[in-house]
């Protein structure tokens, strides 16, 4: 089957029963994806994915069938920047020192990802309730809010120059 992960088109052959999450981390070497749950109930592996022509919405890749995944395209949190820069997402999490153990930080940043494509201007229940599906160990909350908030300010500012 063919995906295209970060860009960078992929020919892959699955098990019927592989998950995403097992073909990124262990077939293409992209550990930043990380397992935690296994049962879709942390968000820590959460990617955007997207079939054809629409928008990229966060999955779960744990519970995402690769199989599903024929002619998609997933970006996971090394395709997120450019290679040269880090994303104003993640330059956000480090300024707001929104990682504590930095397990949860993957999932987080590709779920903001997905809210700041569809709303660049999120208030802070919008975005709570975006990143609801995120867990953090570590209680970091109001400086995941804090880093969402500065990299929609860092986004705004850059699309303004």
């Amino acid at each position: 089957m063919h995906l295209r992960v970060n860009g960078i088109p992929r020919a892959i052959e699955p098990a019927g029963h592989e998950t995403l999450l097992r073909v990124l981390r262990d077939e293409l070497g992209l550990t930043g994806t990380k397992e935690s749950c296994a049962r879709g109930e942390c968000g820590a592996c959460t990617v955007l994915l997207a079939h054809g022509d629409e928008r990229p919405r966060p999955v779960y890749s744990c519970l995402t069938l690769a199989a599903a995944c024929e002619g998609s395209s997933v970006t996971t949190i090394e395709g997120l920047g450019d290679g040269a820069a880090l994303h104003p997402l993640q330059q956000a999490f480090i300024a707001q020192d929104a990682v504590q153990c930095g397990f949860c930080t993957p999932g987080q940043i590709m779920a903001a990802a997905a809210l700041l494509a569809d709303n660049p201007h999120p208030d802070e229940p919008a975005i709570r309730a975006a990143l609801s599906g995120n867990l953090c160990r570590c209680g970091t909350y109001p400086r995941i809010v804090l880093a969402v908030q500065d990299a929609a300010r860092r986004m705004e500012d850059a699309r303004g120059r």
